[in-house]
């Protein structure tokens, strides 16, 4: 565990955020007095912003994630390729 002053910090932030990805904990102090702490994200947490917002929201009670999952059912073939290729020449022929 690290102690960093917030000036010392604010002109060195890359190194300490490197520090804190690599798993070690900064403790950001002003006037002697820990006003802050930099650690690795939690574990579970989502690598992508996007991702990691919304599970936030979940964790909060904001987002209700989806139970119900519906499979839409097999897609058929409405007519062969012979079929079509038959009716858009036969289109064609009436213009």
């Amino acid at each position: 565990m690290r102690a960093v002053g917030i000036k010392v910090l604010k002109d060195q932030l890359s190194k300490y955020v490197h520090l804190a990805e690599s798993g070690e904990t900064v403790l950001v102090t002003d006037r002697d007095r820990v006003v802050a702490e930099l650690g690795p994200p939690r574990e579970g947490r989502a690598p992508r912003l996007e991702d990691a917002a919304l599970a936030e929201a979940v964790r909060q009670g904001w987002l209700t994630p989806a139970t119900l999952q519906i499979e839409s059912p097999p897609r058929m073939p409405v007519a062969s390729l012979e079929v079509l290729l038959h009716e858009l020449d036969a289109d064609r022929d009436e213009k």
